[in-house]
C-alpha cells in the first residue's frame, strides 16, 4: 500500500494557498511539508491539523492506494518466490 497526498496538493491549488501558508496555518514545520512532497508517511496529528486549517476532512487531503495483485505476482516472482 501506498499512501498519496495528491489531493492535499490540488485543494491548494484550488484555493490558491501555497505550501509555506499551508505550513503557517496548520502550526507544522518545513519538513513535514517535505515528507508530505514526497508521499511519506505523517503522523494523524499532522494530518488532523491540515485538515482544521483547510476545514476539511481527512479524506479530502490524502488517499491510500492499493497495490496491485499483478505487482504482488510479479515481486514475488522476482524475489525468487513461486507463484
Amino acid at each position: 500500500m501506498a499512501i498519496s497526498y495528491n489531493k492535499l496538493w490540488k485543494l491548494l491549488i484550488d484555493h490558491k494557498i501555497k505550501k509555506k501558508d499551508l505550513q503557517q496555518m496548520a502550526g507544522i514545520s518545513a519538513s513535514l511539508i517535505t515528507k508530505l512532497g514526497r508521499e511519506e508517511p505523517v503522523t494523524t496529528t499532522v494530518l488532523m491539523r491540515i485538515c482544521a486549517a483547510l476545514k476539511c476532512d481527512i479524506g479530502d487531503i490524502m488517499e491510500v492506494i492499493q497495490d496491485s495483485p499483478f505487482l504482488n505476482v510479479v515481486n514475488h516472482k522476482e524475489s525468487g518466490g513461486k507463484v
